[in-house]
C-alpha cells in the first residue's frame, strides 16, 4: 500500500499538485507568463529605437557603421550554438543521460561567457573612442544630428541583454549543480526545460538586436 502511495506521489511532486503532469504544465504556464513580461519589457525599448530611428534616420545609418558587424555576427553564432546545446541538454535528460546533460549545460555556460567576452572588447573600444550614451558622448567622427541617441539606445538594449545573459549563466549553473546532485531524471527535468526556455528568449532577443543595431544600412 505504501509503495503504491510513493509511486503516485514521487519525491519531486510538490504537495499542492495532484499529478506530475499538472505540476509540469503549471510550471510551463508560469514560465510563459514570465517570458511574456520580458517580451513586453524589451518591446518598449524596441519602440524607443523605432521612434528615434524615424526621427534621425541618417544619423542612425551613419552611427551604426561604428559598430563591428563581424563581432556582432560572431556573437549571434555563439548564441545560436548555445541554444542548440541547451536544447540537447534537455533531450539528454529526457533520455536519462545525466553526464551528457551536465556537459552540454557546461558548454552552454562557456558559450555565454564567450559572448560576454566579445561584448567586453566591443564595449572597451566604444568607451576608448568616446562613443557613449547621452552627455558622455565625445566622439566627433559621425555625421548627423544627435549621434549620441544611437549609442544611448545601443548601450541600453545590449546592456540589458547582457544582464539577461548573466542571469542565464547563473540559472544554467544552478541546473548543473542540481544535475550533479542527482535532482533530475528522465521522469523529472522540468526546471532544466524552463531554464532552456529562458535561454532561448535571450538568444531570440539578440537575433532581433543584431540586425536592428548592426545592419541598419
Amino acid at each position: 500500500m505504501s509503495t503504491t502511495h510513493a509511486d503516485a506521489h514521487p519525491k519531486f511532486l510538490q504537495h499542492h499538485f495532484g499529478t506530475a503532469f499538472q505540476q509540469q504544465e503549471s510550471s510551463k504556464l508560469g514560465m510563459w507568463l514570465f517570458l511574456l513580461t520580458e517580451v513586453l519589457f524589451f518591446g518598449g525599448l524596441f519602440c524607443a529605437y523605432a521612434v528615434f530611428n524615424a526621427w534621425y534616420p541618417e544619423t542612425f545609418v551613419n552611427a551604426h557603421k561604428a559598430l563591428s558587424w563581424q563581432l556582432g555576427g560572431l556573437n549571434t553564432m555563439v548564441l545560436i550554438i548555445s541554444s542548440v546545446t541547451v536544447a540537447l541538454a534537455i533531450r539528454s535528460m529526457q533520455l536519462g543521460k545525466k553526464k551528457l546533460t551536465f556537459n552540454l549545460l557546461a558548454i552552454t555556460v562557456l558559450l555565454a561567457f564567450v559572448f560576454l567576452v566579445i561584448k567586453y572588447f566591443e564595449y572597451s573600444h566604444k568607451i576608448h573612442l568616446g562613443q557613449l550614451p547621452g552627455n558622455l558622448y565625445t566622439y566627433t567622427g559621425i555625421e548627423g544630428t544627435n549621434p549620441h541617441l544611437f549609442f544611448s539606445v545601443y548601450f541600453m538594449l545590449t546592456g540589458l541583454h547582457g544582464v539577461h545573459v548573466v542571469a542565464g549563466i547563473i540559472a544554467i549553473s544552478w541546473m548543473m549543480y542540481r544535475v550533479h546532485r542527482g535532482d533530475f531524471s528522465a521522469e523529472y527535468y522540468t526546471p532544466i526545460e524552463m531554464t532552456g526556455l529562458y535561454w532561448h528568449l535571450v538568444d531570440l532577443v539578440w537575433i532581433f538586436l543584431f540586425p536592428m543595431l548592426y545592419l541598419i544600412g
